[in-house]
Protein backbone atom coordinates (compact mmCIF):
# COMPACT_ATOMS: atom_id res chain seq x y z
CA UNK A 1 0.00 0.00 0.00
CA UNK A 2 1.43 3.41 -1.04
CA UNK A 3 4.88 1.93 -1.84
CA UNK A 4 5.86 4.65 -4.35
CA UNK A 5 4.76 7.55 -2.16
CA UNK A 6 6.28 5.99 0.94
CA UNK A 7 9.66 5.54 -0.79
CA UNK A 8 9.70 9.16 -1.98
CA UNK A 9 8.71 10.63 1.39
CA UNK A 10 11.21 8.43 3.22
CA UNK A 11 13.96 9.52 0.82
CA UNK A 12 13.09 13.21 1.21
CA UNK A 13 13.23 13.00 5.01
CA UNK A 14 16.35 10.81 4.95
CA UNK A 15 18.23 13.58 3.15
CA UNK A 16 17.72 15.73 6.25
CA UNK A 17 18.97 12.90 8.46
CA UNK A 18 22.25 12.84 6.53
CA UNK A 19 22.94 16.49 7.37
CA UNK A 20 25.04 17.36 10.38
CA UNK A 21 23.08 20.57 10.80
CA UNK A 22 19.82 21.32 9.00
CA UNK A 23 19.43 24.77 7.45
CA UNK A 24 16.23 26.41 6.26
CA UNK A 25 17.45 25.81 2.70
CA UNK A 26 17.70 22.05 3.45
CA UNK A 27 14.18 22.09 4.86
CA UNK A 28 12.84 23.89 1.77
CA UNK A 29 14.42 21.25 -0.48
CA UNK A 30 12.89 18.39 1.54
CA UNK A 31 9.46 20.05 1.57
CA UNK A 32 9.65 20.57 -2.21
CA UNK A 33 10.34 16.85 -2.65
CA UNK A 34 7.44 15.94 -0.36
CA UNK A 35 5.12 18.35 -2.20
CA UNK A 36 6.03 16.85 -5.59
CA UNK A 37 5.58 13.30 -4.27
CA UNK A 38 2.09 14.07 -2.94
CA UNK A 39 1.01 15.91 -6.09
CA UNK A 40 2.28 13.05 -8.29
CA UNK A 41 0.17 10.72 -6.13
CA UNK A 42 -2.85 12.89 -7.06
CA UNK A 43 -3.45 14.33 -3.58
CA UNK A 44 -5.58 17.51 -3.64
CA UNK A 45 -3.24 20.48 -4.25
CA UNK A 46 -4.91 22.63 -1.55
CA UNK A 47 -4.41 19.87 1.00
CA UNK A 48 -0.75 19.52 -0.04
CA UNK A 49 -0.18 23.28 0.17
CA UNK A 50 -1.69 23.43 3.66
CA UNK A 51 0.29 20.38 4.86
CA UNK A 52 3.66 21.77 3.69
CA UNK A 53 2.93 25.21 5.16
CA UNK A 54 2.10 23.73 8.58
CA UNK A 55 5.20 21.52 8.65
CA UNK A 56 7.46 24.48 7.77
CA UNK A 57 5.73 26.78 10.24
CA UNK A 58 6.21 24.33 13.13
CA UNK A 59 9.79 23.45 12.17
CA UNK A 60 11.02 27.02 11.71
CA UNK A 61 8.84 28.72 14.32
CA UNK A 62 9.94 26.49 17.20
CA UNK A 63 13.67 26.84 16.36
CA UNK A 64 13.80 23.10 15.73
CA UNK A 65 16.43 23.57 13.01
CA UNK A 66 18.91 24.68 15.69
CA UNK A 67 18.45 21.53 17.78
CA UNK A 68 20.69 18.46 17.68
CA UNK A 69 17.84 16.06 16.83
CA UNK A 70 16.20 18.31 14.24
CA UNK A 71 15.70 15.45 11.76
CA UNK A 72 13.73 13.31 14.23
CA UNK A 73 11.55 16.26 15.23
CA UNK A 74 10.78 17.12 11.59
CA UNK A 75 9.79 13.49 10.93
CA UNK A 76 7.49 13.65 13.97
CA UNK A 77 5.95 16.95 12.80
CA UNK A 78 5.35 15.47 9.33
CA UNK A 79 3.70 12.43 10.89
CA UNK A 80 1.53 14.63 13.15
CA UNK A 81 0.37 16.87 10.30
CA UNK A 82 -0.30 13.94 7.98
CA UNK A 83 -2.38 12.34 10.74
CA UNK A 84 -4.25 15.62 11.16
CA UNK A 85 -5.41 15.82 7.53
CA UNK A 86 -6.63 12.22 7.75
CA UNK A 87 -8.56 12.75 10.97
CA UNK A 88 -12.33 13.31 11.03
CA UNK A 89 -14.84 13.67 13.86
CA UNK A 90 -15.55 9.96 14.46
CA UNK A 91 -14.04 6.95 12.71
CA UNK A 92 -16.22 4.34 14.41
CA UNK A 93 -19.80 3.26 13.72
CA UNK A 94 -22.39 5.12 15.82
CA UNK A 95 -25.66 3.43 16.72
CA UNK A 96 -28.58 5.23 18.34
CA UNK A 97 -30.54 2.14 19.45
CA UNK A 98 -30.12 -1.63 19.79
CA UNK A 99 -31.14 -2.19 16.17
CA UNK A 100 -28.98 0.14 14.08
CA UNK A 101 -29.07 0.54 10.31
CA UNK A 102 -26.41 1.34 7.74
CA UNK A 103 -27.16 2.67 4.26
CA UNK A 104 -24.41 1.71 1.78
CA UNK A 105 -24.33 4.15 -1.16
CA UNK A 106 -22.02 4.78 -4.11
CA UNK A 107 -21.55 4.56 -7.85
CA UNK A 108 -21.49 1.36 -9.90
CA UNK A 109 -18.11 -0.34 -9.87
CA UNK A 110 -16.99 1.15 -6.55
CA UNK A 111 -17.41 -2.20 -4.78
CA UNK A 112 -20.59 -1.48 -2.76
CA UNK A 113 -21.93 -5.03 -2.71
CA UNK A 114 -18.68 -6.75 -1.72
CA UNK A 115 -17.99 -4.01 0.83
CA UNK A 116 -21.44 -4.51 2.40
CA UNK A 117 -20.65 -8.23 2.76
CA UNK A 118 -17.19 -7.51 4.22
CA UNK A 119 -18.69 -5.09 6.72
CA UNK A 120 -21.29 -7.66 7.75
CA UNK A 121 -18.56 -10.26 8.27
CA UNK A 122 -16.51 -7.86 10.37
CA UNK A 123 -19.52 -7.09 12.57
CA UNK A 124 -20.36 -10.78 12.81
CA UNK A 125 -16.78 -11.57 13.91
CA UNK A 126 -17.18 -8.90 16.60
CA UNK A 127 -20.14 -10.83 18.09
CA UNK A 128 -22.68 -8.46 16.52
CA UNK A 129 -25.72 -9.77 14.62
CA UNK A 130 -25.78 -8.19 11.14
CA UNK A 131 -28.62 -8.56 8.65
CA UNK A 132 -27.94 -7.88 4.95
CA UNK A 133 -30.50 -6.30 2.63
CA UNK A 134 -29.93 -6.35 -1.17
CA UNK A 135 -31.83 -3.24 -2.31
CA UNK A 136 -29.93 -2.75 -5.57
CA UNK A 137 -32.81 -4.03 -7.72
CA UNK A 138 -31.49 -2.23 -10.80
CA UNK A 139 -28.85 -4.95 -11.06
CA UNK A 140 -30.28 -8.45 -10.46
CA UNK A 141 -26.69 -9.72 -10.36
CA UNK A 142 -26.05 -7.53 -7.29
CA UNK A 143 -28.91 -9.20 -5.40
CA UNK A 144 -27.64 -12.68 -6.30
CA UNK A 145 -24.08 -11.70 -5.43
CA UNK A 146 -24.98 -10.43 -1.96
CA UNK A 147 -27.13 -13.48 -1.22
CA UNK A 148 -24.31 -15.77 -2.35
CA UNK A 149 -21.67 -13.95 -0.27
CA UNK A 150 -23.87 -13.90 2.84
CA UNK A 151 -24.63 -17.61 2.58
CA UNK A 152 -20.91 -18.44 2.33
CA UNK A 153 -20.22 -16.38 5.46
CA UNK A 154 -23.22 -17.72 7.39
CA UNK A 155 -24.89 -14.31 7.70
CA UNK A 156 -28.65 -13.87 7.40
CA UNK A 157 -29.82 -12.01 4.29
CA UNK A 158 -33.17 -10.66 3.11
CA UNK A 159 -34.59 -12.47 0.06
CA UNK A 160 -35.45 -9.40 -2.02
CA UNK A 161 -38.03 -9.69 -4.77
CA UNK A 162 -36.91 -8.14 -8.05
CA UNK A 163 -40.45 -7.10 -9.02
CA UNK A 164 -40.76 -5.00 -5.84
CA UNK A 165 -39.47 -1.45 -5.30
CA UNK A 166 -36.27 -0.66 -3.34
CA UNK A 167 -38.34 1.32 -0.84
CA UNK A 168 -40.75 -1.57 -0.23
CA UNK A 169 -37.85 -4.00 0.12
CA UNK A 170 -36.32 -1.77 2.82
CA UNK A 171 -39.64 -1.51 4.71
CA UNK A 172 -40.15 -5.29 4.72
CA UNK A 173 -36.52 -5.97 5.61
CA UNK A 174 -36.55 -3.54 8.54
CA UNK A 175 -39.64 -5.14 9.99
CA UNK A 176 -38.02 -8.57 9.80
CA UNK A 177 -34.73 -7.24 11.14
CA UNK A 178 -36.50 -5.95 14.26
CA UNK A 179 -38.25 -9.30 14.62
CA UNK A 180 -34.97 -11.26 14.71
CA UNK A 181 -33.25 -8.62 16.89
CA UNK A 182 -30.44 -7.89 14.45
CA UNK A 183 -27.97 -5.39 15.87
CA UNK A 184 -27.13 -3.91 12.45
CA UNK A 185 -29.20 -3.85 9.26
CA UNK A 186 -26.91 -3.22 6.28
CA UNK A 187 -28.72 -2.01 3.15
CA UNK A 188 -26.94 -2.22 -0.20
CA UNK A 189 -28.50 0.42 -2.46
CA UNK A 190 -28.40 0.91 -6.23
CA UNK A 191 -25.68 2.90 -7.94
CA UNK A 192 -25.26 4.62 -11.28
CA UNK A 193 -22.34 5.31 -13.60
CA UNK A 194 -22.50 8.92 -12.45
CA UNK A 195 -24.33 11.09 -9.93
CA UNK A 196 -27.82 11.88 -11.26
CA UNK A 197 -31.23 13.05 -10.01
CA UNK A 198 -32.84 9.61 -10.32
CA UNK A 199 -30.22 8.01 -8.09
CA UNK A 200 -30.35 10.78 -5.49
CA UNK A 201 -34.14 10.88 -5.31
CA UNK A 202 -34.24 7.12 -4.74
CA UNK A 203 -31.61 7.39 -1.98
CA UNK A 204 -33.44 10.29 -0.32
CA UNK A 205 -36.69 8.30 -0.25
CA UNK A 206 -34.94 5.29 1.31
CA UNK A 207 -33.12 7.47 3.82
CA UNK A 208 -36.35 9.19 4.89
CA UNK A 209 -38.01 5.81 5.41
CA UNK A 210 -35.13 3.96 7.08
CA UNK A 211 -33.70 6.88 9.09
CA UNK A 212 -30.29 5.15 9.15
CA UNK A 213 -27.73 5.57 11.90
CA UNK A 214 -24.99 5.60 9.27
CA UNK A 215 -24.91 6.62 5.60
CA UNK A 216 -21.62 5.25 4.28
CA UNK A 217 -20.31 6.10 0.83
CA UNK A 218 -18.12 3.48 -0.84
CA UNK A 219 -15.60 5.24 -3.10
CA UNK A 220 -13.13 3.58 -5.43
CA UNK A 221 -9.75 4.90 -4.30
CA UNK A 222 -8.27 4.10 -7.72
CA UNK A 223 -10.29 6.91 -9.35
CA UNK A 224 -7.99 9.52 -7.81
CA UNK A 225 -9.32 13.05 -7.40
CA UNK A 226 -12.66 12.04 -8.93
CA UNK A 227 -13.37 10.12 -5.71
CA UNK A 228 -13.24 13.44 -3.84
CA UNK A 229 -15.75 14.99 -6.26
CA UNK A 230 -18.09 11.99 -5.88
CA UNK A 231 -17.92 12.27 -2.08
CA UNK A 232 -18.76 15.98 -2.23
CA UNK A 233 -21.80 15.34 -4.47
CA UNK A 234 -23.23 12.52 -2.31
CA UNK A 235 -22.64 14.52 0.87
CA UNK A 236 -24.45 17.51 -0.60
CA UNK A 237 -27.48 15.45 -1.71
CA UNK A 238 -28.00 12.84 1.03
CA UNK A 239 -25.70 13.81 3.89
CA UNK A 240 -22.96 11.29 4.64
CA UNK A 241 -21.81 10.12 8.05
CA UNK A 242 -18.75 8.26 6.81
CA UNK A 243 -16.69 6.89 3.94
CA UNK A 244 -15.33 3.48 3.02
CA UNK A 245 -12.34 3.52 0.68
CA UNK A 246 -12.36 0.41 -1.51
CA UNK A 247 -9.47 -0.95 -3.61
CA UNK A 248 -6.93 1.02 -1.60
CA UNK A 249 -4.39 -1.69 -2.38
CA UNK A 250 -4.79 -1.37 -6.13
CA UNK A 251 -2.90 1.70 -7.24
CA UNK A 252 -0.70 4.60 -6.12
CA UNK A 253 -3.56 6.97 -7.00
CA UNK A 254 -5.35 5.59 -3.96
CA UNK A 255 -3.47 8.22 -1.98
CA UNK A 256 -5.69 10.86 -3.62
CA UNK A 257 -8.61 9.60 -1.59
CA UNK A 258 -6.75 10.62 1.55
CA UNK A 259 -7.73 14.21 0.71
CA UNK A 260 -11.42 13.35 1.12
CA UNK A 261 -11.85 14.09 4.81
CA UNK A 262 -9.94 17.36 4.57
CA UNK A 263 -12.01 18.53 1.57
CA UNK A 264 -15.47 17.23 2.55
CA UNK A 265 -15.26 17.02 6.34
CA UNK A 266 -16.64 13.45 6.20
CA UNK A 267 -14.55 10.90 8.17
CA UNK A 268 -13.21 7.67 6.69
CA UNK A 269 -14.51 4.72 8.72
CA UNK A 270 -13.09 1.68 6.88
CA UNK A 271 -10.56 0.88 4.16
CA UNK A 272 -10.70 -2.04 1.75
CA UNK A 273 -7.28 -3.65 1.33
CA UNK A 274 -8.00 -6.64 -0.92
CA UNK A 275 -10.51 -9.11 -2.32
CA UNK A 276 -10.72 -11.47 0.67
CA UNK A 277 -13.79 -11.28 2.96
CA UNK A 278 -11.47 -10.18 5.79
CA UNK A 279 -9.87 -7.40 3.74
CA UNK A 280 -11.73 -4.53 5.43
CA UNK A 281 -9.90 -2.64 8.17
CA UNK A 282 -11.10 0.07 10.56
CA UNK A 283 -9.54 3.39 9.62
CA UNK A 284 -6.94 4.72 12.07
CA UNK A 285 -5.42 8.04 10.85
CA UNK A 286 -2.27 7.74 12.98
CA UNK A 287 -1.55 4.18 11.84
CA UNK A 288 -2.03 4.99 8.16
CA UNK A 289 0.15 8.11 8.41
CA UNK A 290 2.87 5.98 9.98
CA UNK A 291 2.66 3.44 7.14
CA UNK A 292 2.79 6.18 4.49
CA UNK A 293 6.00 7.51 6.05
CA UNK A 294 7.53 4.02 6.04
CA UNK A 295 7.42 3.78 9.83
CA UNK A 296 5.31 0.62 9.85
CA UNK A 297 2.14 -0.23 11.76
CA UNK A 298 2.94 -2.72 14.48
CA UNK A 299 -0.44 -2.31 16.21
CA UNK A 300 -2.42 -3.47 13.15
CA UNK A 301 0.15 -6.21 12.54
CA UNK A 302 -0.27 -7.45 16.13
CA UNK A 303 -4.07 -7.42 15.74
CA UNK A 304 -3.84 -9.45 12.53
CA UNK A 305 -1.44 -11.91 14.12
CA UNK A 306 -3.66 -12.32 17.19
CA UNK A 307 -6.63 -13.03 14.93
CA UNK A 308 -4.89 -15.51 12.62
CA UNK A 309 -2.42 -17.33 14.86
CA UNK A 310 -3.74 -19.78 17.43
CA UNK A 311 -2.17 -18.97 20.82
CA UNK A 312 -1.95 -22.62 21.98
CA UNK A 313 -0.38 -23.74 18.71
CA UNK A 314 2.05 -20.82 18.86
CA UNK A 315 3.25 -21.89 22.31
CA UNK A 316 3.67 -25.46 21.07
CA UNK A 317 5.60 -24.17 18.07
CA UNK A 318 7.86 -22.09 20.29
CA UNK A 319 8.66 -25.20 22.32
CA UNK A 320 9.48 -27.15 19.12
CA UNK A 321 11.76 -24.34 17.96
CA UNK A 322 13.67 -24.44 21.26
CA UNK A 323 14.04 -28.20 21.00
CA UNK A 324 14.88 -28.10 17.24
CA UNK A 325 11.97 -30.46 16.43
CA UNK A 326 10.25 -27.98 14.08
CA UNK A 327 9.17 -29.95 10.96
CA UNK A 328 7.54 -29.32 7.58
CA UNK A 329 4.02 -29.87 8.98
CA UNK A 330 4.64 -27.00 11.42
CA UNK A 331 6.06 -24.95 8.55
CA UNK A 332 2.92 -25.62 6.49
CA UNK A 333 0.68 -24.48 9.35
CA UNK A 334 2.60 -21.22 9.67
CA UNK A 335 2.29 -20.59 5.93
CA UNK A 336 -1.50 -20.97 6.18
CA UNK A 337 -1.64 -18.46 9.03
CA UNK A 338 0.67 -16.06 7.21
CA UNK A 339 -1.41 -16.16 4.00
CA UNK A 340 -4.60 -15.49 5.97
CA UNK A 341 -3.08 -12.22 7.22
CA UNK A 342 -3.23 -10.80 3.70
CA UNK A 343 -0.71 -10.07 0.91
CA UNK A 344 2.85 -10.64 2.08
CA UNK A 345 3.92 -7.20 0.86
CA UNK A 346 1.31 -5.52 3.06
CA UNK A 347 2.37 -7.58 6.09
CA UNK A 348 6.03 -6.62 5.63
CA UNK A 349 5.01 -3.01 5.06
CA UNK A 350 3.64 -2.90 8.61
CA UNK A 351 7.09 -3.64 10.04
CA UNK A 352 9.20 -0.48 10.55
CA UNK A 353 12.01 -0.29 8.00
CA UNK A 354 10.69 -3.21 5.91
CA UNK A 355 8.73 -1.19 3.35
CA UNK A 356 11.64 -1.26 0.90
CA UNK A 357 11.91 -5.03 1.18
CA UNK A 358 8.18 -5.43 0.54
CA UNK A 359 8.51 -3.54 -2.75
CA UNK A 360 11.13 -6.07 -3.91
CA UNK A 361 9.00 -9.13 -3.28
CA UNK A 362 8.27 -9.71 -6.95
CA UNK A 363 11.98 -9.67 -7.81
CA UNK A 364 12.73 -12.09 -4.99
CA UNK A 365 9.81 -14.35 -5.99
CA UNK A 366 8.56 -14.19 -2.41
CA UNK A 367 4.96 -13.62 -3.43
CA UNK A 368 1.65 -15.41 -2.95
CA UNK A 369 2.30 -17.65 -5.98
CA UNK A 370 5.59 -18.75 -4.47
CA UNK A 371 3.91 -19.53 -1.13
CA UNK A 372 1.24 -21.60 -2.92
CA UNK A 373 4.00 -23.48 -4.73
CA UNK A 374 5.69 -24.28 -1.41
CA UNK A 375 2.38 -25.55 -0.03
CA UNK A 376 1.86 -27.77 -3.09
CA UNK A 377 5.30 -29.34 -2.61
CA UNK A 378 4.68 -30.07 1.09
CA UNK A 379 1.19 -31.45 0.37
CA UNK A 380 2.76 -33.88 -2.10
CA UNK A 381 4.90 -35.40 0.66
CA UNK A 382 3.87 -38.27 2.91
CA UNK A 383 3.28 -37.64 6.61
CA UNK A 384 6.59 -39.35 7.44
CA UNK A 385 8.46 -37.16 4.94
CA UNK A 386 6.98 -33.99 6.40
CA UNK A 387 7.95 -35.01 9.91
CA UNK A 388 11.39 -36.24 8.89
CA UNK A 389 12.65 -34.43 5.75
CA UNK A 390 15.92 -36.39 5.93
CA UNK A 391 14.01 -39.34 4.43
CA UNK A 392 13.64 -37.52 1.12
CA UNK A 393 16.16 -38.92 -1.34
CA UNK A 394 16.49 -38.44 -5.11
CA UNK A 395 13.61 -40.75 -6.15
CA UNK A 396 11.29 -39.25 -3.55
CA UNK A 397 12.12 -35.75 -4.81
CA UNK A 398 11.09 -36.79 -8.32
CA UNK A 399 7.78 -38.18 -7.03
CA UNK A 400 7.08 -35.03 -4.95
CA UNK A 401 7.95 -32.79 -7.91
CA UNK A 402 5.59 -34.69 -10.20
CA UNK A 403 2.77 -34.54 -7.65
CA UNK A 404 3.17 -30.77 -7.07
CA UNK A 405 3.75 -29.73 -10.68
CA UNK A 406 7.27 -28.51 -9.91
CA UNK A 407 10.81 -29.72 -10.59
CA UNK A 408 13.17 -31.76 -8.38
CA UNK A 409 15.39 -28.65 -8.24
CA UNK A 410 12.53 -26.64 -6.70
CA UNK A 411 11.88 -29.39 -4.16
CA UNK A 412 15.58 -29.42 -3.32
CA UNK A 413 15.57 -25.61 -2.97
CA UNK A 414 12.68 -25.77 -0.50
CA UNK A 415 14.41 -28.42 1.59
CA UNK A 416 17.61 -26.36 1.66
CA UNK A 417 15.69 -23.25 2.74
CA UNK A 418 13.88 -25.24 5.42
CA UNK A 419 17.16 -26.64 6.76
CA UNK A 420 18.62 -23.13 6.85
CA UNK A 421 15.56 -21.91 8.77
CA UNK A 422 15.81 -24.73 11.29
CA UNK A 423 19.54 -24.09 11.68
CA UNK A 424 18.84 -20.39 12.26
CA UNK A 425 16.30 -21.24 14.97
CA UNK A 426 18.87 -23.43 16.69
CA UNK A 427 21.41 -20.60 16.59
CA UNK A 428 18.81 -18.13 17.92
CA UNK A 429 18.36 -20.38 20.94
CA UNK A 430 22.13 -20.58 21.44
CA UNK A 431 22.50 -16.78 21.43
CA UNK A 432 24.15 -16.54 18.00
CA UNK A 433 20.92 -15.71 16.19
CA UNK A 434 21.49 -12.01 15.46
CA UNK A 435 24.65 -12.58 13.43
CA UNK A 436 23.02 -15.55 11.69
CA UNK A 437 20.00 -13.40 10.80
CA UNK A 438 22.29 -10.72 9.33
CA UNK A 439 24.07 -13.32 7.17
CA UNK A 440 20.72 -14.74 5.97
CA UNK A 441 19.41 -11.28 4.99
CA UNK A 442 22.63 -10.52 3.10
Amino acid sequence: MFENLSDKLTHALKVLGNKGRITEKDLDFAMREIRLALLEADVNFKVVKSLIAKIKERAVGADILESLNAHNQIVKITNDELTSILTGESHSLDRRANNGSILIVGLNGAGKTTTAAKLAKRLNDSKEKPFLVPADLARPAAVKQLISLSEKMGIEVHQSELNSSPLQVCKTALAYSNKINATWTIIDTAGRLQVDDELMNELKAIKDEVKPDEVLLVVDAMTGQESVNVAQSFNQYVGLTGLILSKLDGDARGVAALSITSVTGVPIKFIGTGENPDALEPFHPDRLASRILGMGDLITLAEKAQKNFDETKTLELEKKMRQSTFDLEDFLGQLDSLKSMGPLGDVLGMIPGMNKLSSKLEDASLNEHHLSQIQAIIFSMTVDERRNPNLINGSRKKRIAKGSGTSPQQVNQLLNQFNQTRKLMKQMNSGQGFKAMQRLLR
